[in-house]
């Protein structure tokens, strides 16, 4: 299933007046202020219907994370059916404690947290409700020493809390580590969007455009069906490569009927159109039924019912 989500902040609420007045001129701003500057990135509740409407169109999901109890309870008005919960809130329990009560799944990042901080904020959460997943995340905007991506804690999360859904919030460009995350157990992946990455703002470098996400979406789907069951078998379509590159045994020299076969009698040789290298043991000591040539392949027609004494 896919989704889109956007960000919702009441900004007076999250930052310091000083913080709101403070200059914000450079070339990813949108206002002379950092509040001026927040607010012309804020999408009112016109702009969301309009959001969740178009993703209802395609087929889409879409939700929002909630940067505070006011822009979740806005969230909640216009119908939203999920809300995630930053990173930077991960220790903010009087909000989850609030967005925990509201009736609809949580999605929670973990960016720049330990386990403990991660446990506090899970026992919060299902107090309330069991519908949460947790995200694996590096708050780094973009991660860019790849081992800080650690994507060993996915498989400790899952261990760690096996009745929830555990995944990972990726900050890094491209798109591998997301199809590896999958398979470490990463059930839901996030990656930011962009229709440019050279568009004003700090996230649209490391972003994906819209060939970026078609193709994670693509090797996301691979991944799913190249992991399989875990169960070994031989497909159909093994079946030509394997008779051009397996063995048969094949006789070396031509035998008559009444031969008595031994080792000697016989090589291993592609195509594989015979007995298999693994009955040599077993057919030494068979008399021919039926006549062999030069390279002809072994088969069960060829020999009698009885091995010779």
């Amino acid at each position: 299933m896919s989704a889109v989500k956007f960000q919702k902040r009441d900004n007076a609420a999250i930052y310091t007046r000083a913080l709101l007045m403070q200059p914000y001129d450079h070339v990813h701003s949108y206002g002379a202020t950092y509040g001026q500057h927040r607010a012309a990135l804020e999408f009112g509740e016109v702009a969301y219907r309009e959001c969740y409407a178009v993703a209802a169109h395609c087929g889409v999901a879409a939700f929002a994370t909630a940067f505070d109890e006011a822009s979740a309870d806005f969230l909640m008005r216009v119908g939203t059916p999920a809300l995630k919960i930053a990173s930077g809130d991960l220790t903010n329990t009087p909000l989850l404690d609030h967005i925990a009560r509201l009736g609809v799944p949580l999605i929670l990042s973990t960016g720049g947290g330990t386990f403990a901080d991660i446990d506090r904020a899970v026992n919060v959460i299902t107090r309330h409700t069991s519908q949460l997943a947790v995200l694996h995340c590096t708050a780094s905007y973009p991660v860019r020493d790849w081992s800080e991506l650690n994507l060993r804690v996915i498989p400790a999360l899952r261990a760690r809390y096996p009745d929830l859904v555990i995944g990972w919030s990726g900050h890094d460009s491209g798109i591998a580590m997301s199809v590896i995350a999958y398979t470490l157990g990463a059930r839901i992946i996030e990656k930011h969007v962009t229709r440019n990455r050279a568009l004003k703002g700090t996230d649209h470098a490391f972003s994906l455009e819209p060939a970026g996400i078609r193709k994670l979406v693509r090797d996301l789907e691979r991944a799913r069906l190249a992991l399989g069951d875990g169960e070994k078998r031989r497909y159909a379509s093994e079946d030509a490569p394997l008779r051009k590159m397996a063995k048969a045994l094949v006789a070396v020299r031509p035998l008559q009927v009444g031969h008595v076969l031994t080792a000697a009698d016989l090589a291993r040789k592609s195509p594989a159109d015979g007995l298999p290298p693994y009955l040599l043991d077993s057919v030494v000591g068979f008399t021919l039924a039926e006549p062999l040539t030069t390279d002809e392949p072994l088969t069960y027609a060829h020999l009698r019912a009885e091995a010779h004494a």
